[in-house]
């Protein structure tokens, strides 16, 4: 049950949450949003932008009114005909309420304390990031044994790497002003702020990879470019970066504990460098 409402009748937070062909994704990531246990006396409010769709997207969304309503928390959806996530993100910010700004991704289904740990963690005037605790999800044999790997690289296992869902303090927000066209929100987002700015939040949520050797290679391809772009067109954001390469040392860890994780997550990142991403690498999700 919501607690009692403060006269003050803006949101606590804002989630928002970009969405561009996510019929199939969208009505269990917003139920999870609904599921929500919370405890601030403000609601959250939760706002999705349909952007480029060809599908019933928006429909499904605006289905969900209602079970929002009911709550208290409002539920708005923006049927944008451009797609484009960046363009979308900056629609939803354009809009929103709340001093603290959730950015989502309609394939999360988050657990039910993370919007409130969040909420609590940006909750003070200092600029913050914070996310929740990753986990990785994949149903082929492929994927599931690059999860299992991936999980155990010392950045995904001890970071905060935002993967799928971040979040920023109102001063944190005011880091940047529209979101830059980029490849990597996320990584662009986690760098304007330095390590110690960073918090993880205890609930988690899950995150889906892509499946398939094939489709692992593209995504990494991708994450590469979106890297990439930002040390060349923001090279200072780079004195926030904390992610270390592995030793070799580790890498033979890796290795002993899980030869056949290691072998595909070793194979995609062979498959990359020997062909390295397109320098005008598509930003369709």
């Amino acid at each position: 049950m919501d607690a009692q409402r403060d006269p003050d009748n803006s949101p606590a937070l804002s989630v928002i949450l970009p969405a561009s062909n996510e019929a199939a994704l969208i009505g269990p990531c917003l139920s999870a949003l609904l599921g929500s246990v919370w405890t601030h006396p403000r609601p959250p409010e939760v706002i999705v932008i349909a952007n480029g769709c060809r599908d019933d997207t928006a429909a499904r969304a605006r289905a969900l009114i209602p079970g929002f309503a009911a709550r208290g928390w409002p539920l708005r959806v923006i049927d944008r005909a451009e797609g484009g996530k960046l363009a979308a993100l900056d629609a939803g910010d354009a809009v929103a309420r709340g001093g603290v700004r959730v950015y989502l991704d309609a394939d999360v289904t988050v657990d039910p304390a993370l919007l409130t740990q969040l909420c609590d963690a940006l909750a003070g005037p200092a600029p913050r990031y914070a996310s929740g605790r990753l986990h990785i999800t994949a149903k082929g044999a492929v994927s599931r044994a690059y999860a299992r790997l991936w999980r155990r690289v010392p950045f995904m296992a001890k970071g905060v790497p935002g993967c799928g869902v971040f979040a920023v303090s109102a001063a944190g927000r005011a880091r940047w002003g529209g979101f830059p066209d980029i490849i990597s929100d996320d990584t662009f987002v986690r760098l304007c702020f330095a390590p110690q700015e960073r918090v993880a939040v205890a609930a988690p949520y899950d995150w889906p990879i892509a499946e398939g050797f094939g489709a692992l290679v593209r995504v990494r391809r991708r994450q590469d470019a979106g890297v990439a772009e930002i040390a060349r067109r923001f090279p200072d954001l780079l004195r926030n970066e904390d992610k270390l390469p592995l030793s070799r040392r580790g890498l033979l860890g890796l290795a002993l504990r899980d030869p056949a994780g290691f072998a595909i997550y070793a194979g995609v990142a062979l498959m990359v460098r020997l062909r390295p991403p397109a320098q005008d690498w598509s930003r369709s999700r």
